[in-house]
């Protein structure tokens, strides 16, 4: 997987006010009444046209970048989750954030810290991620894959496999033909 680089010293003005106009949609959907009209017209324009019909974002959220996300359909994400999306996070269908996951795909260039280092993260069909888990840069969690509570995800996490632990590790797989398709 190719890592693509940024470097933040040379954003130009528009993406800085692109970069702000996100921060404060952010902030005024952290602040509004979950399920109001509101806060449901402000998750669409956080995510605009890269969210699926019947998907729910529970506030507090933190994400930067949120024109890089995309979000199936019927995807539950859980209040706490951190998205940073520099270098693109996909979420598949019917997939299931727990509460604070971190979803991380980018880093800093660790001899220049002003370099952001992107890889983008996908979370497959129906992937479940448990609470406190965080999935790092350039990884990818198959179909079905569950992911264990405070898990750190460094490598790709087969389909209808379930990983656990800090780094994650497949202790596991469930039966494919359970899953309705």
């Amino acid at each position: 997987m190719e890592e693509t680089r940024i470097d933040i010293t040379k954003q130009t003005s528009e993406q800085q006010v692109i970069a702000a106009h996100y921060a404060q949609l952010v902030h005024r959907f952290n602040q509004s009444l979950p399920f109001s009209d509101e806060w449901w017209s402000l998750q669409r324009e956080i995510f605009k046209g890269h969210i699926g019909e019947n998907s729910r974002i529970m506030s507090p959220i933190t994400v930067v970048r949120p024109n890089a996300v995309s979000i199936g359909k019927r995807v539950v994400v859980m209040n706490g989750c951190l998205m940073m999306s520099a270098g693109t996070i996909t979420i598949d269908d019917d997939a299931r954030i727990a509460a604070n996951v971190q979803l991380i795909s980018n880093n800093h260039d660790p001899y220049n810290r002003d370099i952001i280092t992107c890889r983008p993260v996908r979370i497959c069909k129906g992937a479940w991620i448990g609470a406190g888990s965080t999935v790092l840069p350039g990884v990818t969690v198959g179909k079905y894959a569950i992911v264990g509570a405070a898990s750190v995800v460094t490598k790709d996490v087969p389909d209808y496999a379930v990983a656990v632990g800090n780094p994650a590790r497949v202790i596991k797989y469930l039966d494919k033909n359970r899953f309705e398709e």
